[in-house]
């Protein structure tokens, strides 16, 4: 299959994506992490503080600070156990969501800490402690591997998210790819709001040379690589930031890998066979990008799409909405049948609405400082909310406004539009989506344009899902739905534009579950 023929299935004909019998060997599964054997171990608290505080601006992040960072933005969190008509289901959760909770999403750290040598680091989250992959300074070396890399030498931390391909294939299979990027956005938007709570400026990288990072890191492409690179500083990395900065030399990914010695660690899945990936391998091996050369800003284009509807609704301002992320984290909850009717106010969606997309985040991208909106934006399908006649809307964060699409109730639309139907929409006041590109920045970034695009929509899920649980209502998720159905919803397939992702959010009821908090 050709990739671009696979990215369309991807997206439009999931069916065609995976072999029709295609059957999930369950006894065989993947660990949800990975696991060193032989390696030196640098143990982290497991007393981790029940609430996030700002450190002070001159004080140095340690060894601690790391350790909550980590726990909150991947730790084990939760164990659970639900009663289901044939049986049990039972899971070990994290604060981020995962397709089937999973989380094929590992994560390394480069660290630069007075506690522990200077080194590559492996996030062991089975452990909560930190395993030595590389030891030695190697700023010089990713300063040249990644875009605005001149940032590496003024942080104290550099996070690594990497996407390893069985851990959620042996499920999926090749629909697995879709679940990776949208996985690692979410996780990385967990990391932008850790970051921001305990007082670390970020920069998301997505631009870097592929080999040279896998190979820094021990890993091998085939199996495991990285999606995003995190920098982290007590400085404002924004402000190193040289519009006349040159690198001195170009880089390539083969130069550099034969600057450091390859390594060769043991690690342990479980699974005692893994079934091949072709596809995967093959769009892998085609997003990497082997020179600095190739790496590309994006020109700021501020256009946006608002002539879908004539008809506005101002919604009303509301002041900065602050809650407690910890305590937020502890409670989010992804509803399936739980989800119940109920009434929404109009300043629950516009704090909602207004709260998900007010932000920006650094990355190297473009020259937009940082504002998301203008890849991804939020469009939604609204019943029984209070000031806002039923209807399909988009959002426009600038103006603060729904503009209406298409004018009704469209919960029996939406219900059959979910490929599997396990929520009942009916029951659902708020269905969002996230809508973006529908060539997937491949004219800008080539195929890498497309995990680009899965990732920057998996921050503003996150960030939707935080909210959404801020104000006291859940949302789930879903990929099992039409994007060809819901883009005729909103008219937005002739405008180049397609819907990324599901979003149901509202009220629910508790779930007849057991679950046990993993938190000391």
């Amino acid at each position: 299959m050709e990739l671009e023929t696979f990215l369309h299935h991807l997206h439009f004909d999931t069916e065609k994506v995976s072999p029709p019998d295609w059957q999930v060997d369950w006894e065989d599964a993947p660990l949800p992490y990975k696991l060193y054997r032989g390696l030196p171990e640098v143990p982290l608290t497991a007393d981790v503080p029940l609430t996030l505080e700002r450190r002070g601006e001159h004080l140095k992040p340690g060894l601690e600070e790391l350790g909550h960072f980590l726990w909150y933005v991947y730790g084990l969190t939760q164990y659970s156990q639900s009663a289901f008509y044939e049986g049990k289901a039972q899971s070990i959760r994290r604060f981020v969501p995962s397709g089937g909770a999973l989380y094929p999403n590992e994560l390394y750290v480069y660290i630069k800490l007075e506690e522990a040598p200077e080194g590559i680091y492996h996030y062991d989250v089975a452990h909560h402690r930190l395993i030595l992959v590389r030891e030695g300074n190697y700023d010089f070396y990713l300063s040249r591997s990644l875009e605005n890399g001149h940032h590496i030498p003024n942080c104290f931390c550099t996070v690594f998210v990497s996407t390893v391909f069985w851990k959620n294939f042996y499920k999926y299979n090749n629909f697995s790819y879709r679940l990776q990027g949208l996985d690692a956005g979410v996780l990385i938007g967990q990391s932008l709001e850790v970051a921001n709570r305990m007082g670390f400026s970020s920069w998301v990288c997505y631009q870097f040379l592929d080999r040279a990072i896998n190979h820094l890191l021990g890993l091998t492409d085939q199996d495991e690589s990285v999606y995003a690179v995190i920098p982290l500083s007590m400085n404002q990395l924004n402000n190193y930031v040289d519009n006349n900065h040159h690198r001195e030399k170009d880089a390539s990914a083969s130069e550099l890998c034969r600057e450091v010695p390859l390594l060769k660690h043991v690690t342990y899945t479980h699974s005692k066979r893994v079934i091949d990936y072709p596809m995967l391998r093959k769009i892998n091996k085609a997003s990497m990008i082997e020179t600095t050369k190739s790496f590309v800003k994006t020109r700021k284009n501020n256009s946006r799409e608002h002539s879908l509807g004539t008809e506005m609704i101002l919604l009303p301002f509301t002041e900065s909405f602050s809650y407690d992320l910890a305590s937020v984290c502890r409670k989010r909850h992804s509803p399936e049948i739980d989800f119940m009717i109920g009434k929404v106010s109009q300043t629950q969606l516009s704090t909602l609405l207004k709260e998900t997309l007010s932000f920006s985040y650094q990355n190297d991208l473009d020259e937009t400082n940082g504002n998301i909106e203008t890849r991804v934006s939020l469009y939604g399908s609204f019943y029984n909310v209070e000031g806002v006649p039923d209807g399909a809307y988009s959002y426009d964060n600038s103006a603060h406004t729904l503009r209406k699409i298409n004018q009704g109730d469209h919960r029996e639309f939406l219900q059959n539009g979910l490929t599997i139907p396990n929520v009942n929409l009916y029951q659902v006041p708020l269905c969002l989506h996230v809508v973006g590109e529908r060539g997937h920045f491949r004219e800008e970034w080539g195929y890498r344009g497309y995990r680009i695009q899965q990732m920057e929509a998996g921050i503003l899920v996150q960030r939707l899902l935080l909210m959404s649980n801020a104000l006291g209502m859940g949302g789930h998720p879903l990929l099992g739905f039409d994007a060809n159905h819901c883009d005729e919803l909103y008219r937005i397939d002739s405008k180049g534009k397609t819907c990324l992702i599901q979003i149901p959010v509202g009220p629910y009821r508790p779930r007849a579950w057991l679950k046990g908090s993993l938190h000391s």
